[in-house]
């Protein structure tokens, strides 16, 4: 039994493939959950600390395990380190640490693009991004291998931002990426519509009118009851609202609470990520004609994820053995 391995930030850049990825949460969350395979995320918060951790246990999975993160903010540059711990069934011991910064970022994008897969129509599409930042590149990156982009419009906030990262997607990818100069502008022609940038003052960035009769919205934004993305209009338009952690996106993200606090049924429209990777709302996703799907994060995602990274590290002989052993307890 080797000892423990670490996958740096540049290791995890090396190896990781989006359809590789995509595949393996298609095919976790295809599968039944059991009732504490992915409890909800968990606070630990004392003053000015506070600790996160997202546990998961997925089913048909060789790993389990969680993504911590944690800052203290009274520091004088406070920042979030982000680590995730697997544990191999196959030996019951930790089989790594993963620097689950960049990680996160590519999960995300690869949770979103796994309901994309399954949503958007098989052909050349025109995405829509509301965003410049990393979140908003990697689901670029993530649609773009998912299904033919023809072009990619973006606007956020800073023109500089905006022209940057299309000429940086343009020139990865191969794409026509133009910077739009409204969000109107961005998303008046789209297929599909991403929002991965909040406002500062948590005002709505997306408004229904905006959009295209049929465009799909993605939504990853808005993951506490704090944050606000997109309008409240944005989700009365939409007919199907796929949610990758159901409980927690109805009633733990500002969007879907200022829905329902409008009058909006949400509910009634809503289905999980398992229920549309396992078929049994086939029905309701072939009907939809202005599906969402809106993400919060957790750790069931990680997990797969990072397990499929870290797979590809030690196939590559880019793992990097810690110089220890845990003692471990006989159970």
């Amino acid at each position: 039994m080797g000892n423990p391995v670490f996958i740096t930030g540049d290791i995890a850049r090396q190896v990781f493939d989006w359809r590789d990825a995509v595949a393996a949460l298609q095919a976790v969350y295809a599968q039944p959950f059991g009732p504490g395979a992915c409890p909800p995320r968990i606070v630990a918060q004392q003053g000015p600390s506070w600790l996160r951790a997202l546990p998961s246990n997925p089913p048909g999975c060789r790993y389990f395990g969680a993504k911590l993160m944690g800052a203290a903010m009274n520091v004088a540059q406070p920042s979030v380190d982000y680590v995730i711990v697997l544990f191999d069934r196959e030996t019951s011991r930790i089989a790594g640490f993963l620097d689950a910064n960049l990680v996160t970022a590519y999960r995300t994008a690869a949770t979103s693009a796994s309901a994309f897969d399954k949503l958007a129509p098989h052909k050349p599409l025109r995405l829509g991004v509301i965003g410049s930042g990393l979140e908003a590149s990697m689901h670029t990156r993530a649609f773009s291998a998912m299904r033919d982009l023809e072009e990619v419009a973006v606007y956020s906030t800073t023109p500089a931002r905006r022209e940057a990262f299309a000429q940086k997607l343009s020139d990865e990818l191969g794409l026509p990426v133009r910077p739009a100069a409204t969000p109107q502008e961005a998303v008046g022609d789209a297929d599909i519509v991403l929002t991965a940038a909040r406002s500062h003052d948590e005002t709505p960035i997306l408004f229904a009118d905006w959009l295209p009769e049929k465009a799909m919205v993605v939504s990853i934004g808005s993951t506490i009851p704090q944050q606000r993305e997109i309008d409240a209009s944005v989700i009365a338009r939409a007919d199907l609202i796929v949610c990758d952690m159901l409980e927690e996106v109805l009633h733990e993200t500002g969007d879907m609470l200022a829905a329902v606090a409008n009058g909006i049924d949400v509910s009634s429209r809503a289905i999980s990520l398992n229920d549309l990777m396992n078929g049994s709302a086939s029905d309701r996703v072939a009907a939809a004609q202005r599906p969402m799907f809106k993400s919060v994060g957790g750790g069931v995602q990680d997990v797969v994820v990072g397990g499929a990274i870290l797979d590809r590290a030690i196939a590559a002989g880019l793992a990097a053995p810690l110089p220890f052993q845990f003692e471990g307890k006989a159970l």
